[in-house]
């Protein structure tokens, strides 16, 4: 999968020059936690609510509410984004972005092609575009893990039980330790009492593992 299946195309940026005021209530009207700053179509920065919470005077700052309002009115995006920003190209893989956004711990990598911003992704896009889908969060059904089942041959034999209990699987996965030897599936079922029989029958050891929202 490529950042542009996921990224968001629809970007709001801003100029320089925008009042850090207007940037907020920019953020707040549209529901969102960053800017891209570009001037003349040049990506230049990028401001977040984080960086806008940072320029805010604090209550122990030892100015009066008029001073503070002036101040801050006078205040622009320019005084206070990032500078060093970190982009990707729309023809990167989703791996090559998070591994790019996790080394330079950042939430968001805006998308520039040919010099222009055409989208942004986010930790959130990785989230619930991708790893939502890939594990079921949110969806109805049953989860079950399967201990030691993460080989080949096991993985055949469970997924034979499944058909015959004439289940389906939404989706299955290993999880993530090298101690571990697990299959994990989840069920489009809410009864799966017979496929436990039946794995408890086979020699696997099973158990429902319930989600939470």
């Amino acid at each position: 999968m490529l950042v542009k299946d996921i990224m968001i195309y629809n970007v709001i940026t801003i100029p320089a020059d925008t009042y850090v005021l207007d940037a907020e209530r920019i953020m707040e009207s549209h529901k969102i936690g960053r800017l891209p700053v570009l001037d003349k179509g040049k990506l230049v920065g990028l401001v977040t609510k984080d960086d806008l919470l940072k320029a805010s005077p604090s209550s122990t700052t030892p100015f009066n509410q008029r001073q503070l309002f002036y101040l801050m009115s006078k205040l622009t995006v320019k005084e206070i984004m990032k500078t060093n920003v970190v982009t990707i190209t729309p023809d990167k893989t989703v791996e090559k972005a998070v591994a790019l956004a996790q080394k330079n711990r950042v939430g968001c990598l805006p998308v520039v092609e040919n010099g222009k911003v055409i989208g942004i992704v986010t930790t959130n896009d990785v989230f619930y575009k991708i790893l939502n889908p890939l594990l079921g969060i949110g969806e109805k059904g049953k989860r079950i893990i399967v201990y030691g089942a993460g080989d080949r041959e096991d993985h055949h034999k469970v997924i034979e039980q499944v058909n015959k209990a004439g289940l389906k699987v939404k989706t299955f996965w290993l999880p993530p330790d090298p101690h571990r030897n697990d299959l994990v599936l989840h069920l489009d079922a809410d009864d799966v009492t017979s496929l436990m029989a039946a794995l408890k029958t086979l020699g696997y050891e099973a158990d429902i593992r319930e989600y939470t929202a």
